[in-house]
């Protein structure tokens, strides 16, 4: 096929490009996917309003963020398993995030060491941030250290993952029988301890009466905020009664997340929660948003309904199975220069001085 134009073209690219394995898991959701479906739908829905004739030269998409100017509100979000799409995985990714001035989140099962990782691009002045994510696991003393070890690295924030506590039922990646290659692991997860096995007994429950034992509450996220010296963000909030929650914790910052759709299919898209969570936070907090978010177009309005920045999972993915680090940079200089032209084109000079009435 042709040049991939848009990120719609580079998931058609990626799909020639990845086998059923790999496509399985990087493009699937949960259970018939209405969820993954509805992100872009409620993106769609939601039209921009233009204004002429205003004075637009000398505009830009620089935005600040937990104390940094960024050149663009576009951030990386984590995604597990990146040497499944291209043998430099999340290195590649992280190169490319930061020769575009995007930000970056690191996901715990990344397939390569976060040191490895953060050494690559700290050093560079012009990148976004680097933030590290987390999954909480089993073992009190394992999270600490890696905790530790994200701060030496030098990772600026730890983005905790709470929407969830276990699977979703993905059918895509049951009928491809899903599975890790030979080589590629979380490698950051390589010395948990095993966990302990629940004792079987009549109507046992592998879920509830096992794995969700060990699922983390408000208290850890009491515990992580005092175990470490980093901004901690949650992402994976929905419900506007958790976002008063997390403002109580001391959280730094929100992401409103469905998880891309992978979790509970019945969930809500993002951008029809996006303006509740926002009239919680009253500005108090940094809000970003992820889930369907495939134009420039969709950066302007989620910016018009509160957030501070967007990220990005599959589609940078996508450019990352095309071609590496290029197709992940590409990405996001789509996303990037599809804003400006948004901008222009709706008499914003700025995103920090938005219209009322941008959203129609």
């Amino acid at each position: 096929m042709s040049l991939p134009i848009s990120l719609d073209d580079h998931e058609a690219l990626a799909r020639t490009r990845l086998d059923d394995n790999a496509w399985a898991y990087f493009a699937g959701g949960a259970a018939d996917e209405r969820c993954l479906a509805a992100n872009r739908d409620a993106w769609h829905a939601l039209r921009l309003l233009p204004r002429v004739l205003r004075p637009v030269a000398g505009g830009h998409t620089r935005v600040e963020l937990l104390g940094r100017s960024l050149a663009h509100p576009i951030l990386l979000a984590p995604v597990a398993y990146q040497r499944l799409a291209h043998p430099d995985g999340e290195l590649a990714s992280a190169v490319a995030a930061s020769a575009q001035g995007a930000g970056f989140v690191l996901s715990t099962q990344s397939s390569l060491l976060l040191e490895t990782v953060a050494r690559a691009v700290r050093d560079d002045d012009d990148r976004g941030p680097l933030w590290m994510q987390l999954y909480l696991q089993h073992d009190t003393g394992f999270n600490r250290e890696l905790v530790r070890r994200a701060e030496a690295a030098g990772y600026e924030a730890i983005v905790l993952t709470v929407d969830a506590p276990c699977h979703g039922a993905r059918d895509r990646e049951r009928r491809a029988g899903f599975h890790l290659p030979p080589g590629i692991s979380a490698v950051n997860l390589a010395t948990l301890p095993p966990r302990p096995d629940a004792p079987p007994a009549p109507g046992h429950s592998a879920l509830f009466d096992d794995l969700l034992t060990a699922a983390p509450g408000w208290d850890d996220v009491a515990w992580l905020l005092a175990e470490t010296r980093l901004p901690v963000i949650l992402k994976g909030i929905l419900h506007p009664d958790d976002a008063r929650e997390a403002t109580r914790q001391g959280v730094a910052g929100l992401i409103v997340s469905n998880h891309g759709g992978r979790t509970l299919d019945a969930a809500p898209p993002t951008a029809e929660m996006l303006p509740r969570i926002a009239d919680v936070l009253a500005g108090h907090l940094p809000m970003l948003v992820d889930g369907g978010i495939r134009r420039g177009t969709d950066v302007l309005k989620a910016i018009a309904l509160g957030a501070s920045a967007v990220l990005v999972g599959r589609p940078y993915v996508f450019g990352l199975a095309n071609a590496g680090a290029q197709g992940v940079a590409h990405v996001i200089r789509l996303l990037r220069d599809e804003l400006e032209i948004a901008m222009a084109l709706c008499g914003v000079a700025t995103l920090d001085d938005l219209p009322a009435d941008l959203l129609c």
